[in-house]
């Protein structure tokens, strides 16, 4: 009879913790980053004696629960975690480029060149017009105005993604602290627990987090515990065990990004090949060839310009001059004279209502191509951006697809969760009746005594 009790009392007990498992899966099924859990069951097993040493094992002595188990799939989330890596290391470079074309759009450094030449062709056909030489000027005052606001806004962007780089920085530090703080607890937690569950439930999506910012390598030991590289399998130990290390932006003497993890006065570099911090990278180099593009464009306009006005005279008759002083760098150019009777529209010594420096003026703005440079410089970023967004949709549909797959095994299906619910409630008031009924015979046996 005692062992109708303890069986009843196995049952009710293992059957308790698999019907609250079940709660928990449903009260947490839209919980992003929740894995489903199962409830694993072990037959008790009894030795009983049916001759001298020898033993065998009986069956029907019960049910005890072996663990909670995670239904989750390790390879399934380290694809996740890869598609994630990638397609953020895409997304941070796409906008870093959107600000670049912004910068290069708002400025009008072609339209305004546009402007200028066009300002000449109207001053060719009556170059003793104060007026026409008026608005040459007031054209060339926009080209510099819109090179120098280029340059400038170029250099915004680059102090705007310093910041952005900095904050990435200071975000791994942090999710790197939370995970050394998982691995402390998952060596306290028992093996099978609700806890350990819970704290593995953790430990990924920190690590999902952390993928999204630059390309991590995690390797998991037996008890759940972490240790974490950045930069590649090869890369910086970031965590290990329960001390987790900080991580660092900064420039090097070329001025390019340099990164860097440190703990106490150790300091290992390494190179990010995917998350935003590689795409933060890529940005910074956009910004540099950007600022160089329009650095080359606008010395090339200065100087084809110049070299021509240089060789004609101005309204007085006198010898022409350099209209724009470049800068350092070149976008910062302004105007070396703002008076129009100084514009040498006249051959040399051709008289002032002579207009063939103008004409050379034309021809040198054809063989130059200083404006096609200009629109080349912001159609290559256009092109850069729209295959950026072909590899983007790729990658994501390759990390919904992983996403899918793992939601597929460990995600919560309600309808099987509605089934096991009704099938641990059975089994519970099961293991409660072979408690009653056992416990009335016991009854009815003292009753007969």
């Amino acid at each position: 009879m005692s062992d109708m009790l303890s069986i009843g009392a196995s049952g009710v007990r293992a059957y308790q913790s698999a019907l609250g498992v079940t709660s928990d899966n449903i009260a947490n099924a839209g919980t992003a980053g929740y894995t489903r859990r199962t409830v694993a069951l072990r037959e008790v097993a009894a030795s009983g004696s049916v001759g001298l040493n020898t033993q065998i094992a009986r069956s029907g002595n019960g049910v005890v629960v072996n663990g909670v188990v995670r239904q989750s799939d390790a390879y399934q989330t380290a694809s996740i975690r890869l598609a994630s890596t990638d397609l953020a290391r895409t997304e941070a470079g796409t906008a870093q480029l959107e600000r670049v074309q912004s910068v290069l759009t708002q400025g009008a450094t072609t339209t305004r060149m546009n402007a200028f030449f066009a300002a000449s062709q109207k001053l060719a056909a009556d170059p003793t017009s104060t007026a026409a030489r008026a608005s040459m000027i007031e054209a060339g005052q926009g080209v510099a105005d819109a090179f120098r606001t280029t340059g400038r806004g170029l250099d915004e962007a680059a102090a705007e993604l310093d910041g952005r780089i900095d904050a990435g920085a200071r975000e791994l530090t942090s999710l790197a602290g939370a995970l050394a703080k998982i691995n402390e607890g998952m060596g306290r937690a028992a093996p099978g627990s609700a806890a350990a569950a819970n704290l593995a439930d953790q430990r990924d999506r920190i690590l999902g987090d952390m993928s999204a910012v630059a390309d991590v390598s995690a390797r998991i030991d037996d008890f759940g515990r972490t240790t974490l590289r950045v930069g590649g399998s090869n890369g910086a130990v970031l965590v290990s065990g329960n001390e987790a290390a900080t991580v660092v932006a900064g420039r090097n003497e070329d001025g390019a990004l340099a990164f860097s993890v440190r703990r106490g006065s150790e300091e290992q570099g390494f190179v990010p090949t995917g998350g935003a911090l590689a795409g933060f990278a890529e940005g910074a180099q956009r910004i540099v060839d950007a600022r160089a593009g329009l650095n080359q464009v606008a010395g090339k306009f200065a100087k084809t310009v110049n070299d021509v006005l240089k060789t004609g005279d101005d309204l007085n008759g006198e010898d022409g001059g350099a209209l724009f002083t470049a800068g350092t760098p070149a976008s910062e150019m302004s105007l070396a004279f703002t008076d129009p009777a100084k514009l040498a529209a006249a051959g040399r010594d051709k008289g002032p209502r002579d207009a063939s420096n103008l004409a050379d003026l034309q021809k040198a703005r054809t063989a130059s191509g200083v404006e096609e440079a200009g629109t080349a410089l912001v159609a290559g970023v256009a092109t850069a951006i729209e295959s950026r967004k072909t590899v983007a949709a790729a990658q994501g549909a390759i990390r919904d697809a992983a996403v899918a797959a793992l939601d597929a095994k460990a995600g919560v299906d309600l309808d099987q969760e509605a089934v096991d619910l009704i099938r641990f409630q059975q089994a519970y008031q099961a293991s409660s009746r072979v408690i009653q009924v056992a416990r009335d015979v016991m009854q009815t046996l003292l009753e007969i005594r």
